[in-house]
């Protein structure tokens, strides 16, 4: 996980309101930390099994780096996720005081999370308010596509960081238009590894699993679908032309987590779509359960219905 081997050094972007960007250096970020690499053990144990597997991952930290103890990086992992839970902590106490449910859209590259965002926007244009958080290495293409599709959409650029973490997060949201009682998606950078392990003070992880990708995933990757609430099984339009056997794939993923919620979708032809947006209802209802603005906000719902 990155959260030891320091794949997230360097200068993360964010958009202003008018477009202007905001320059975070390392000391900002929730990840930033020192090497202090005198007294490592530089000893450890390699896996060696009979079907030629290294299994680098086996360890008390769940992760190989060489040069540092397996005590070592479970001290730096602790350390680093305990400051990023910190700011998550903060983001949601924000979230729930304002009625704000957050959804932390996480997947591997290519999955269609931004066609997806691009039409569940579409989808909820007049019943429910929603804005979204766009991360990418580099670009503000997604940003881009998602204000053309109608929601306010700020783009945070990690440069060599593959997941957005909590203290990003609560940087955009000073700098987007969040109405209370509304939506906040935040989509991830495309990476099914570091972004399970980084909370932003989300309600939920929602994991977007498209059908080209093989119905091994969940176990290829458990943590982040052990993380998730709900996944999404994409381009279901092209399930005619695949070897892929959705069953399959989602006993999987219950292996994995038993809990797990499956959608099947199209964001394409928007086949399901109605199902997603009734779980987007039905989870903001309850994150609204016993909130002041709970009948204001069911009653403009009921308005525009």
């Amino acid at each position: 996980m990155c959260s030891v081997c320091g794949c997230g050094e360097g200068e993360v972007r964010i958009e202003g309101k008018a477009g202007h960007h905001h320059h975070h250096e390392d000391g900002h970020r929730s990840h930033g930390h020192d090497h202090d690499h005198a007294g490592h053990d530089h000893g450890h144990d390699h896996h060696h099994h009979d079907d030629h597997v290294h299994d680098y991952g086996s360890g008390s930290a769940g992760v190989h780096a060489p040069g540092m103890s397996q005590a070592r990086l479970v001290q730096l992992e602790m350390d680093i996720l305990s400051k990023n839970n910190r700011y998550a902590a903060d983001n949601r106490k924000l979230f729930a005081a304002r009625g704000v449910l957050a959804l932390n859209l996480v997947s591997s590259p290519g999955s269609g999370k931004t066609t997806l965002l691009c039409r569940t926007v579409e989808a909820l244009k007049g019943k429910l308010p929603a804005a979204v958080i766009e991360g990418d290495q580099q670009t503000s293409n997604d940003a881009e596509r998602i204000r053309a599709s109608g929601a306010p959409a700020i783009q945070i650029n990690t440069g060599k960081g593959c997941h957005l973490d909590a203290h990003m997060v609560g940087h955009a949201v000073e700098h987007l238009d969040i109405a209370d009682g509304s939506l906040l998606f935040i989509e991830n950078v495309g990476n099914l590894v570091c972004p399970a392990g980084f909370d932003l003070g989300e309600a939920h992880k929602v994991v977007i699993l498209s059908v080209t990708e093989g119905e091994d995933k969940p176990l290829k990757y458990p943590d982040m679908f052990h993380a998730a609430d709900l996944m999404i099984l994409n381009k279901t339009d092209l399930l005619p032309h695949l070897d892929f056997d959705p069953e399959a794939c989602i006993a999987n993923a219950r292996k994995v987590n038993p809990k797990i919620k499956v959608l099947q979708l199209s964001a394409r032809t928007g086949e399901g779509m109605a199902d997603w947006t009734a779980w987007i209802f039905a989870a903001r209802a309850m994150a609204l359960a016993g909130h002041p603005l709970a009948g204001e906000l069911q009653a403009e719902l009921k308005g525009a219905a």
